[in-house]
């Protein structure tokens, strides 16, 4: 469905599509590039060009496995293909990474999207992974994501059960779950000035209500957005409202389209 595109000087997994203002996709931890294939499919469309990298969560040495390494990681892909003044749109942990690169690389950063993200508080499964092997038990941990669960087809909870029970790949979900939640970010959002836009399940059960709520109260220019019978991943289970949202609220902003490299 998708064509990885790999840098000659350095190796930066990476799908994009379409000209003009860059939109900048980072999935979540247990997520994947093709949670955003509405968004990829339909921006290029309306002049917008989006990317979507491929986050190393589990190409990292392990001492390097957290949050920190893999915003710097997509810090320097955005320097190396010539991008500025990029719309970061993140969901869950993908949404703390756009976060920390706005509060750290100003220039790289015209405005952000969080969607169901961590910084401040998420359910994640916790310390460890209580029957990892019990694949009922991962069925119903990975529906819980949803509002409905039928979005958990057995390819996705496929996948879920493979990470958590591939000994280097759940050892690393930990590391970098456990580096999310201590990175509380309550006390850096003031300083982020950049245009925000959350758009929230009313139903997220992994970052409740409440996170969107604090979110928008400590971010200074940021708006709510909420979406009904919706849980944790927007994109993935409301596309079209997510996507009439996003247009909506990007369609505020007078984007110089000559000022951005097409890749």
């Amino acid at each position: 469905m998708f064509h990885i595109i790999e840098n000659k000087k350095k190796k930066f997994p990476h799908i994009k599509k379409g000209k003009g203002h860059p939109l900048i996709l980072l999935h979540g931890l247990m997520g994947g590039l093709s949670n955003f294939k509405a968004i990829f499919d339909f921006f290029p469309k309306k002049g917008y060009q989006v990317i979507i990298p491929s986050l190393p969560f589990y190409n990292m040495p392990l001492f390097l496995t957290n949050i920190f390494n893999i915003s710097k990681y997509i810090t320097q892909f955005l320097i190396e293909i010539g991008i500025k003044k990029a719309t970061l749109i993140g969901n869950s942990i993908g949404g703390h990474i756009a976060l920390i690169i706005a509060k750290k690389k100003i220039d790289l950063v015209h405005s952000l999207v969080l969607t169901g993200s961590s910084g401040l508080f998420e359910k994640a499964f916790g310390d460890a992974f209580p029957k990892r092997e019990n694949y009922e038990y991962i069925r119903k941990k990975s529906q819980e994501v949803f509002y409905n669960p039928d979005i958990a087809t057995k390819k996705l909870v496929d996948e879920v059960f493979h990470i958590v029970n591939d000994k280097k790949k759940g050892i690393k979900t930990l590391y970098i779950a456990k580096s999310s939640m201590k990175n509380n970010m309550s006390k850096d959002l003031s300083v982020i000035h950049q245009p925000i836009c959350l758009i929230w399940g009313k139903q997220d059960h992994v970052t409740p209500p409440e996170v969107a709520k604090e979110f928008h109260r400590l971010l200074p220019h940021s708006e709510l957005h909420w979406i009904d019978k919706c849980g944790h991943v927007p994109m993935m289970e409301h596309p079209k409202i997510f996507i009439k949202i996003l247009e909506k609220w990007l369609s505020k902003f007078d984007f110089n389209h000559k000022n951005y490299l097409c890749i």
